[in-house]
């Protein structure tokens, strides 16, 4: 697979032969996939190591004494190491595999239980997906602390004065998301740790929109907790990790009681595992998390510097061509954001636009992303939003603001 070209750019076209589903036809057009930011496209490389999975060495892991068995628990493994390394973690073991993002969240926030009082702080940003912020309010209700927003303005970014304020309240936990869903904002989230910590609070960063587009590094942000999502990164759904700092794992309790998780069971006293087992309860997604280090690997191959550089031309070509729609406007404009537009038509339903270009092949999302406060902010019940990736085109973005340009032809 030809990935880069000679002046060492991203050669497209040969990236999107690696992506077969991009092959396909709906409704007699060719597909144009603009809906990255929810689930990204899987290339031919990651789907032959899932079938590679359930065809050669499919078996149940770390308790099996045959080959398969030890196969499968060797390529969990290593799949584990692949991630650690990718985002720097210091161990192997703070990584623990999860179905995704948002049970990441929830094992955090259960965990927290054990140290929360009444009346304790957590901050929140008010650009969150709902899975960082519903686990939080279960987390509150249980245990009597209060939760407050860190407020955004009209450009879609964090008021950091705002937030230097409320760390004057001494809270426990700060959580936000690295990159928003719904607007692409990238949030200074090293400003955020740091902050956080010199008022003893820890962070969890919600890394799912940030993935696919920034290789982050968890030892240089000094970040607590960082979680994501396999389905962002090019992998399949239902498999993500939870990073976490070696001090908090030994400190959480488990999420989840059963099989894998513990050292030793009598009807009198069970005794759990070591790290990571101890979070990782039942038989484990192995495919998923094997794959998921698969996709990792392909991401790097073609580059995140060039992924990076790439999707910002896509970003700033898509925007001027999608402001010259009369009555289009973008909702979120901050100065740092990725490859991620939501907008609006004025007169027209982001629902009925969706599913006209639908009708001409192409895929983007509408409505409130799971972000709604961000859609009350705005006074609005939701957008349409157009998320590109690496192996997009300018071509297919000419096509979006054809097909946007009927449909509103067609509704107005």
């Amino acid at each position: 697979m030809k990935k880069n070209n000679q002046n060492n750019t991203l050669n497209v076209l040969e990236i999107r032969k690696d992506f077969p589903i991009l092959e396909r036809k709906i409704n007699g057009k060719q597909l144009v996939y603009f809906d990255n930011a929810a689930t990204s496209q899987t290339p031919q490389q990651v789907i032959d190591v899932i079938s590679d999975y359930y065809s050669t060495y499919n078996a149940n892991i770390h308790r099996g004494v045959h080959q398969l068995s030890q196969e499968a628990t060797d390529k969990y493994e290593d799949a584990r190491q692949t991630i650690q390394k990718h985002f720097n973690a210091k161990h192997s073991h703070e990584i623990i595999f999860t179905s995704g993002t948002t049970h990441s969240i929830n094992v955090v926030a259960h965990g927290f239980e054990t140290f929360l009082q009444k009346k304790d702080v957590l901050l929140v940003s008010a650009m969150e997906h709902h899975s960082n912020i519903v686990p939080w309010q279960m987390l509150c209700e249980k245990t009597g602390a209060t939760m407050e927003v860190i407020p955004m303005n009209n450009q879609g970014e964090l008021d950091m004065r705002s937030y230097e304020m409320l760390l004057k309240l001494k809270p426990k936990l700060v959580f936000v998301n690295h990159i928003s869903n719904a607007l692409g904002t990238i949030n200074p989230i090293d400003e955020i740790i740091n902050q956080a910590h010199s008022v003893g609070a820890a962070v969890l960063v919600d890394g799912a929109q940030a993935c696919p587009h920034i290789k982050s590094d968890v030892q240089n942000l000094d970040v607590d907790f960082y979680v994501t999502s396999a389905h962002k990164m090019c992998g399949p759904t239902g498999i993500g990790v939870l990073y976490a700092k070696e001090k908090w794992l030994k400190k959480l309790p488990p999420y989840q009681g059963g099989g894998e998780m513990i050292s030793e069971v009598t009807f009198e006293k069970t005794s759990y595992a070591g790290l990571p087992h101890k979070f990782e309860a039942g038989t484990p997604n192995v495919c998923g998390g094997i794959a998921f280090g698969a996709a990792i690997d392909y991401m790097n191959a073609v580059g995140f510097d060039k992924i990076a550089a790439y999707e910002n031309e896509l970003l700033s070509y898509a925007t001027k061509e999608l402001l010259a729609i009369e009555g289009l406007k973008i909702y979120g404009t901050a100065k740092n954001k990725t490859s991620v537009i939501s907008f609006n038509i004025e007169g027209v339903h982001a629902y009925d636009l969706g599913t006209i270009i639908d009708k001409l092949g192409i895929a983007i999302r509408t409505g409130q992303h799971c972000a709604q406060p961000i859609m009350d902010f705005y006074g609005i019940s939701g957008t349409a939003r157009a998320s590109f990736a690496f192996y997009n085109t300018k071509a297919e973005i000419d096509q979006l603001v054809t097909a946007l340009k009927k449909a509103k032809a067609m509704l107005c």
